[in-house]
């Protein structure tokens, strides 16, 4: 029996409605501990923990985010927080995308061991290179200093895989005629690999700079200056708070700040970040 072309249409509306349905309160259901987020920060203290919970507080004001300019130096610890991303994704991008090239494009001896070895590195948790960098890093001086943030993660293991595959599509021809005008081979790498590849670089940008910028561990082990913190370190000394209590309001009002930045690269560069990330999957 064959359904009429009105009926067909019905169905395919309703299969839009549930399936969009669903979607919105999933995404409504994900957007629920930002909201929260959002309105403790607006909070006074003793509201936060009240029952039953205040969604939205009638006492609600910016007082969490002006004590954190006045009082507790935010800005500080955001331009902290920035310049050690910022510097350790610069340092990032450029190493794994010259080692990628040289994975990607040249033949030499002992090179699938050499690559086999970089990826097994993967699998080694941090936790395991801790100690012996903590102390690598204390013989170089570097301790409370934004280096040890910087250089030994400057070669990254998933970076170079990524960027590999992704430099391993480009035309072998036109690198040699490119040679054969007499480029040399760094040239090659910066006017002909990095203009293609800047998709991939903006995807592994970003994620590099999101995992530096929420990075809690090291930072903790290495920084010790209140001065010197990011700003996960500044969020975790509003749990103990001034008086020996958590300062929640403080607390979340940093976390809303500590979003923002994010948010906003990520709508900035969230057209080439899929793209990026879908060619790399494609040509992987």
């Amino acid at each position: 029996m064959t359904t009429s072309p009105k009926s067909r249409r019905f169905n395919q509306i309703a299969t839009n409605v549930l399936i969009y349905t669903c979607l919105i309160t999933i995404s409504l259901y994900m957007l629920l501990p930002f909201f929260w987020m959002l309105t403790t920060s607006l909070k006074p203290q003793d509201e936060i923990f009240h029952i039953p919970p205040i969604l939205i507080s009638r006492n609600s004001s910016l007082a969490s985010y002006i004590d954190l300019v006045q009082n507790r130096n935010i800005l500080r610890v955001v331009l902290n927080t920035f310049v050690i991303a910022f510097t350790a994704t610069i340092f990032r991008l450029f190493f794994c995308s010259l080692a990628g090239y040289g994975f990607a494009k040249y033949n030499f001896p002992g090179k699938k061991v050499l690559f086999s070895l970089l990826l097994a590195t993967m699998i080694v948790p941090f936790t395991v290179t801790m100690v012996p960098l903590f102390i690598t890093m204390n013989k170089f001086g570097w301790i409370d200093t934004i280096w040890p943030m910087v250089i030994p993660g400057a070669a990254s293991a998933f970076g170079i895989f990524f960027l590999r595959q992704y430099i391993s599509t480009v035309n072998d021809e036109l690198l040699d005629a490119a040679r054969i005008d007499g480029a040399g081979e760094f040239m090659i790498y910066y006017r002909i690999i990095l203009p293609i590849i800047a998709p991939g670089l903006i995807s592994i940008g970003l994620i590099f700079f999101m995992a530096s910028w929420n990075d809690f561990l090291w930072p903790l082990v290495i920084l010790k200056s209140p001065e010197h913190f990011t700003l996960p370190l500044a969020i975790r000394t509003f749990i103990a708070g001034t008086i020996g209590r958590p300062v929640y309001n403080l607390q979340m009002a940093a976390s809303v700040i500590s979003i923002i930045p994010l948010l906003i690269i990520f709508l900035i560069f969230q057209r080439r970040y899929f793209e990026g990330i879908t060619a790399g999957a494609i040509r992987g």
